[in-house]
């Protein structure tokens, strides 16, 4: 098996930090192209040993990934209160032209989202035309509105407790509105990354015939998605997408104090790409 490339990427704003895990073809064709598309703020820092172990074993059985830290984030050029949502898209298509370039378009192309990165992966989709393209999502939300607000209620704690959460959340709406950076948890965030994330809605792309997996974490063994998953995927499935929709036990490791792993999210996801990929 290949070693993955660890490089940069030069783009608008400086270089981005990007690893490439090459498809392992001792056992046949390349089975896909693997676009990953990382979680928001310390979201991407809590994940990023489950999406190199994941990403390592989609490379093991045949499928090249590229992972990139997105402007302002990670090993990437830019501060995260620089950064805005056009930003980002501007960075996952150039990501996903790299990997046309180096894998060729022959092989089915899969973007795989985590949280926020399933919204980007939405409007990526419909920016390049992703009729054909495929999904992987891990614990998509519904829009960006429900994250954002869960982003930002990390700044109001202390009102939380004092009820004066809606006061504290409309001053804060107000500085954004006036063009100011609002740090939030070690995060600078801008209006132009709010306002971006606030709009989105997880969307199925026009005309689309390709997968959809959706799969949640839950502390709990069960057969049922949450309410929400199950009208995301319903939506998917009536736009024209073979839709697989999971639930998962396992820890919510984007969120946990410690690092921590959930292996039954990698083993399922593995398989169901495996599922209907070239042989």
């Amino acid at each position: 098996m290949r070693e993955p490339q660890v490089f940069f990427l030069d783009a608008s704003q400086g270089q981005r930090f990007c690893i490439y895990h090459p498809a392992d073809l001792r056992a046949g064709p390349e089975r896909g192209r693997v676009l990953h598309i990382h979680a928001f703020a310390e979201e991407m820092n809590k994940s990023r040993r489950m999406a190199a172990l994941q990403a390592r074993q989609l490379a093991a059985a045949g499928f090249a990934v590229l992972q990139m830290d997105l402007f302002g984030c990670g090993d990437s050029a830019g501060d995260f209160g620089e950064a805005g949502w056009q930003d980002w898209l501007a960075d996952l298509r150039q990501a996903k032209a790299w990997l046309d370039s180096e894998c060729g378009p022959a092989a089915p192309l899969w973007l795989w989202g985590q949280r926020a990165g399933c919204l980007l992966a939405c409007e990526l989709a419909a920016q390049i035309d992703g009729s054909d393209c495929n999904f992987l999502f891990w614990q998509p939300p519904a829009n960006g509105r429900l994250l954002l607000q869960q982003f930002l209620r990390l700044k109001l704690a202390g009102s939380l407790l004092e009820g004066n959460a809606a006061a504290a959340m409309e001053a804060l709406k107000a500085q954004m509105a006036a063009g100011e950076v609002v740090e939030i948890a070690g995060y600078g965030l801008s209006p132009a990354l709010a306002a971006g994330l606030e709009k989105t809605v997880l969307t199925p792309p026009a005309g689309g015939s390709g997968r959809a997996l959706f799969f949640e974490l839950a502390s709990q063994q069960g057969e049922e998605v949450s309410p929400a998953l199950a009208s995301s995927a319903q939506r998917w499935q009536a736009a024209g997408l073979r839709v697989q929709a999971r639930r998962i036990q396992g820890p919510s490791f984007w969120q946990t104090s410690e690092i921590e792993d959930a292996p039954a999210l990698l083993s399922a996801s593995l398989q169901a790409l495996l599922e209907g990929a070239p042989a």
